[in-house]
Formats: structure tokens, C-alpha cells, sequence
């Protein structure tokens, strides 16, 4: 009896139907991973971002706050200075703050420039290894209410993700005049 055998040259191995297939399913495989991973660093460089903001902002309200102070401190030793002397506007109009001593200066046509960093520290230095950052943090104060005892400082820092949108974060605090200074 004669038995046939079948060429195994086309019994092993995979089609090119079935290669295209096990590919496709290990893109999938792949893929979804990586992009969860893309999305998780990106909402990690946000909430860096924010944070760093955050601090911005609450450093500028405190700085208002020590000029307010140190005013203070200058009429109880009998000196006769106005609470907010040293601020360049309780109008709204917008200012910078340099928190290393507490430099106020009125922004220019109303934008303020960034803020920037020596490595350690946030401000407006110049020279040497001072380089912009991201952030601009802009501070208004006006007086609440039309009054003269009570302000509110509001700072806002804004700052650019990559390429992508511009992201920003405002805090706002009321300050008032807690001892006479005369005015």
C-alpha cells in the first residue's frame, strides 16, 4: 500500500494572518500600560506644578503680611508710619513681590515678568546663575469695601505645562489694620 505523506515544508510555522494577529494583540498588551503610565507622569509634573504654585502664592500673601507687621513694629516703638506704607498699590493695580526682602515693585502696563530661580530660591534676581522659570505670580491688594481698615491680597501664579495650556492658581487673604497708626 502506498501511503501519502504531506509536504511538511507548509505544515509548520505561522501565517501571515496569524503573525499579524499575535502582533496586534501585544500592541494592545503594550499600549495601554504606556499610556496609563503617560498619563500618571503627566498629572505628577501638575501636582508638582500646583504645589510649587501654591507655595508662590502663600509666600507673597505672607510678605504683604510682614510689611504690615513691620509697620507696626514702627508705630509701637513711636515711629508714625501708615499700616500699609511700603505697598506699592491698595487700588488692585498688579506688583511683584521678591521675597528674599520683600521688593515691591508695580508691574509695567500690568504684566508682571517671571518669576526666577537661582537654584534654591524664587525671585527677580539678575545675573550669575538666575534663570526664568515657568511661573508669574502677579499680587493686587485693594481696600475692602471702600474702607481704610481692611485690605484683601490676591495673588495669582500662572504657569505653562509644556506646551500645552496655561494653568493658573489664585489664593486671596483679608489683612486689617489690627493697631491705630493714625490714618
Amino acid at each position: 500500500m502506498i501511503s501519502f505523506t504531506p509536504h511538511t515544508k507548509y505544515g509548520r510555522g505561522f501565517t501571515l494572518i496569524e503573525t499579524l494577529v499575535a502582533v496586534s494583540l501585544l500592541v494592545v498588551a503594550v499600549a495601554g500600560p504606556m499610556s496609563l503610565a503617560a498619563q500618571s507622569l503627566s498629572s505628577a509634573f501638575y501636582a508638582r506644578d500646583q504645589v510649587t504654585a501654591f507655595h508662590l502664592a502663600q509666600e507673597a500673601v505672607e510678605a504683604v503680611r510682614s510689611v504690615r507687621d513691620n509697620n507696626v513694629l514702627l508705630n509701637i516703638e513711636g515711629t508714625q508710619t501708615d499700616l500699609l506704607s511700603g505697598i506699592p498699590s491698595t487700588d488692585g493695580d498688579p506688583f511683584t513681590i521678591d521675597t528674599r526682602d520683600n521688593t515691591m515693585t508695580a508691574c509695567i502696563s500690568g504684566t508682571c515678568g517671571k518669576l526666577r530661580n537661582n537654584g534654591s530660591l524664587y525671585g527677580y534676581g539678575v545675573g550669575g546663575n538666575w534663570a526664568d522659570t515657568r511661573f508669574t505670580r502677579t499680587v493686587r491688594v485693594s481696600m475692602v469695601d471702600g474702607g481704610t481698615d481692611e485690605i484683601e491680597v490676591l495673588v495669582e501664579v500662572r504657569w505653562r505645562s509644556g506646551a500645552y495650556q496655561e494653568r493658573s492658581f489664585t489664593i486671596a487673604e483679608n489683612l486689617y489694620r489690627w493697631v491705630y497708626d493714625g490714618t
